[in-house]
């Protein structure tokens, strides 16, 4: 079996438990058999029309022919830089795939503007962009294309030539894009984004970029009989019942990358765990460490780690480097095997949960207040105090009575509750502001709770959903920069500058409206803003 799972403590406790009555339930032989009821009545109609994901293996193959005769195309014109404009599910397997295999590709999932001019200046006479979007109405995307229609052109380059479109069939933008003359691929709609790594929204920028997608889906396949057997051996199963049934609940997991060959394989599965089952007031916080994170040394009690590592059947055996071992989850494997048994795993920890995987509920909520206050322009907020050229604003509880950034952090900390977590949201130039990651860290050793880290806006189609409709325990960070440069998205009455900060703003206001302590800090002078903001931490 190209999939290893090794479990100890509770999630031992845990597999004991669930797996036998999943087996004698078929539930893995109905999840392979499509059927929808397995999520209860409320969910069938949506699950109905998700599953087309278990089928991916199959209904892929032909493309990959197709993907590679592309890539000759490109490569003889001359074309060997790839840039991915898409988000979540659209962005993260991609990257993911091509990390791993050592190949380059430009992820675009940002709306900093200027992480956008970069891309935008880096090789454009040698780059072709993959558009992933099923529907082709996410803003960002969308903000993405036209961007990169215009420097084309402004380049005297022909967009066609350089456009690839990877859609859902019959949506809008496949319309749009075989009008203009576009290179276009259609995925099964019948697959949700986040469950989308092995149909074309993975495939084709990942095999465009030089991955081996033929070896990525073989992978896949050497696994999918085992997933579909009713058995205790079966390894979606057993990770399912691992990370969802515990009891108590573990409600955060702790996803670390030990020494697996894979690359940010976490960030991946952070998007599926937290979009898949944080709703209606429950669900699985993925929280993605480092092997030096200091939640590994704490052992808090509702926080499950789960180690990505080499060869599970052995690294129990290995000393634990003054970390835990006992009561982990150790899981190897090919890539190919993990995206489909981690797919199968929550589809199954779904079940356990009580809620539907395959909707998003609340993730629209951040999207209409971003759009309301992209309509309306409003004058921005006044910050209650600025600290060193940092703009401090938030909730009354977080910045009432303070002067002082340092100050305001210890509120928001305050604020975090006994069983909750913190999520730091950098709206940030990632490339120019990488130290910013380490924020997570020095959060986490001074607070007894789990930290999380996102680059806005893209974690709002991962872990979004699960800060707005899981359990209302989080306390929240968010960090927005004045950019040097700002750029016009075409034909569209606002600038890349304008919707980062009202994807911002919006998500904040509903985290706001839902009760949650928000602290909300403007970098006027980015570089310096961060190094304050390490000494305010301390």
């Amino acid at each position: 079996m190209s999939v290893r799972i090794h479990v100890s403590g509770p999630a031992a406790v845990a597999v004991e438990t669930h797996v036998p009555q999943l087996v004698d339930d078929l539930v893995a032989s109905s999840i392979t058999g499509l059927d929808p009821a397995l999520w209860g009545p409320e969910a069938e109609a949506e699950a109905s029309r998700r599953l087309g994901w278990t089928e991916a293996v199959s209904v892929s193959r032909p493309l990959v022919a197709e993907i590679e005769a592309l890539r000759s195309e490109l490569l003889a014109q001359g074309i060997d830089h790839i840039v991915l404009a898409g988000m979540g599910g659209s962005s993260l397997a991609p990257e993911v795939i091509t990390r791993t295999a050592g190949v380059e590709l430009t992820v675009l999932d940002s709306t900093a503007p200027t992480q956008v001019v970069a891309a935008l200046r880096n090789r454009l006479e040698a780059t072709a962009l993959v558009v992933s979007s099923k529907s082709g109405s996410t803003v960002e995307t969308d903000s993405q294309r036209r961007v990169y229609e215009k420097a084309f052109r402004d380049a005297g380059i022909d967009p066609a030539g350089r456009i690839v479109v990877v859609t859902d069939p019959g949506s809008p933008l496949e319309v749009s894009a075989r009008e203009a003359g576009y290179r276009v691929f259609t995925a099964d709609p019948n697959v949700g984004g986040r469950y989308s790594a092995l149909t074309a929204f993975g495939l084709v920028p990942s095999g465009l970029a030089g991955a081996n997608i033929s070896e990525l889906l073989d992978e896949a396949e050497a696994i999918e009989l085992y997933l579909a057997n009713d058995d205790v051996d079966n390894p979606g199963l057993i990770l399912g019942a691992a990370i969802a049934g515990t009891s108590p609940l573990k409600n955060k997991l702790g996803i670390v990358s030990d020494g697996t060959h894979i690359v940010g394989f976490a960030d991946w599965a952070e998007q599926l765990i937290a979009e898949s089952t944080g709703k209606i007031g429950t669900g699985l916080l993925p929280v993605v460490l480092g092997t030096g994170a200091p939640e590994l040394k704490e052992g808090l009690d509702d926080l499950q780690i789960v180690r990505l590592v080499k060869d599970a059947d052995q690294f129990h055996l290995i000393p634990s480097r003054g970390h835990r071992h006992d009561g982990e989850i150790l899981v190897s494997g090919s890539l190919g095997g993990l995206l489909l048994t981690w797919e199968y795993a929550v589809a199954v920890a779904g079940r356990l949960l009580g809620i539907n995987p395959f909707d998003q509920p609340d993730v629209e909520s951040a999207k209409v207040a971003t759009r309301g206050l992209l309509d309306a322009q409003p004058t921005p907020e006044a910050p209650a105090f600025v600290d060193a050229g940092i703009e401090v604003r938030g909730t009354a509880s977080v910045i009432g009575g303070v002067d002082t950034v340092a100050a305001a952090l210890a509120g928001l900390l305050a604020e975090t509750p006994a069983d909750g977590y913190v999520a730091i949201q950098a709206y940030v130039d990632r490339l120019s502001l990488p130290r910013l990651a380490e924020l997570r860290d020095a959060v986490a050793a001074t607070i007894d709770r789990p930290v999380t880290f996102g680059w806005g806006p893209r974690f709002l189609h991962s872990t979004g959903q699960f800060q707005k409709g899981g359990p209302l325990i989080g306390a929240f960070l968010q960090i927005t920069e004045n950019a040097a440069e700002d750029l016009a998205v075409p034909d569209r009455p606002f600038t890349f500058g304008q919707l980062i900060q009202a994807q911002a703003a919006g998500d904040a206001s509903v985290l706001e409206q839902l009760g949650r302590p928000v602290l909300r800090l403007n970098l006027t002078s980015p570089s310096a803003g961060v190094s304050h903001l390490f000494d305010a931490v301390g």
